[in-house]
């Protein structure tokens, strides 16, 4: 993209983040455009709402859901980030919200209005353990029945807390607490294999130097 289209790209999305701002007051609490995109943060309370009004607003028209994600910032308050990507087809833009909730906040589902929005909200509920009010059917989608604890927020330990395994004796799939002997947590940060066999750069010439000192 030139200078000049980039520079428009800008100014429209300016344009839009103002008009957002006028028309819905309620529900924005700031917006910028930062590398040709624009972010605007939104307020939790009338969530459904607004993403409603991004859709219909003839200014907007954002009709297609991309993703829903979240983002976990454990020291903070309000723990979580949701974030919402939409594009509108129609204005050849995209639009990105983001809404802070704390741990035991619920988050007010949007299926109603983008039904595409039921395995996105699913996967934000499995991976971080947000809870999306109104959801018809918040249930896990990517772990098994029974998972413990949620894989992407940043507490959850690298290894788990269970293993799978199938049990002959009992013809079975068991679930069993996790147990590392300590020889599996030693790494020497520079190969991925367990005695590999390598060289660093620059050790050929320190033995160079041992062979020319013992002569």
């Amino acid at each position: 993209m030139s200078d000049a289209r980039a520079q428009a790209k800008v100014e429209d999305l300016n344009e839009l983040g103002q008009h957002i701002e006028l028309k819905r007051p309620d529900c924005v609490l700031s917006w910028d455009v930062t590398g040709g995109e624009l972010t605007v943060n939104v307020a939790p309370a009338n969530l459904a709402g607004f993403i409603e009004f991004l859709k219909v607003d003839t200014a907007c028209k954002f009709s297609s859901l991309v993703d829903i994600t979240a983002v976990d910032y454990p020291g903070r308050d309000k723990r979580f980030d949701v974030v919402y990507h939409f594009l509108s087809m129609y204005q050849n833009h995209r639009i990105r919200l983001r809404v802070k909730v704390r741990e035991d906040e619920m988050v007010a589902s949007i299926t109603d209005v983008h039904p595409s929005a039921n395995w996105f909200e699913r996967e934000v509920f499995d991976m971080f353990g947000l809870i999306f009010k109104g959801h018809p059917d918040l249930r896990r989608i990517l772990t098994d029945y029974g998972f413990r604890g949620y894989p992407l927020r940043k507490d959850f330990p690298t290894s788990g807390y269970t293993e799978v395994r199938y049990d002959e004796v009992q013809k079975r799939v068991v679930y069993e607490p996790i147990s590392l002997v300590q020889e599996y947590r030693q790494f020497d940060f520079m190969s991925p294999w367990e005695g590999a066999q390598y060289i660093l750069p620059g050790d050929d010439k320190a033995d160079e130097k041992k062979k020319e000192g013992a002569k």
